[in-house]
């Protein structure tokens, strides 16, 4: 078993006060021999004509000594993962959570900011000690 995130909690209990359901922690995926796990999946009641609107995030802490290196792990797992979405689950958009803190330091460089858009990043800024989601990017 992969080891959750560091803050792979106050996400869960962020997403939860926007009335989202977890329905997979993780959410297990494999194409071929592949297999890959996405820290969560979750569904909301958008409207009801609009029906159900189904999301998964892979959660980052951005903990380690270099934010650069921590990018790159994380960019890499979220390209590798969006991959895999579109294969098992197209109906699924997925984000990256990074917390607050990384979002308003790192996530301001312009080359954050240029691969953000260039990769089309989905994130969702998190407060890990309040355990609320801040903001949603897309």
């Amino acid at each position: 078993m992969s080891a959750k995130d560091v803050f792979h909690e106050a996400v869960k209990r962020g997403l939860e006060k926007e009335q989202w359901t977890i329905t997979d922690d993780p959410l297990e995926l494999g194409w071929d021999e592949v297999k890959v796990k996405i820290d969560l999946a979750a569904e909301r009641l958008i409207a009801a004509e609009r029906g159900e609107e189904k999301i998964a995030i892979e959660i980052k802490s951005f903990i380690g000594t270099s934010a650069i290196s921590d990018f790159h792990t994380a960019l890499g797992q979220f390209l590798n993962y969006r991959i895999m979405l579109e294969v098992n689950r197209p109906d699924r958009s997925l984000y990256l959570a990074v917390p607050l803190d990384t979002y308003e330091t790192f996530f301001q460089s312009q080359f954050a900011q240029v691969a953000a858009e260039r990769y089309q990043l989905k994130l969702v800024v998190y407060d890990p000690i309040i355990e609320e989601i801040v903001q949603w990017i897309s």
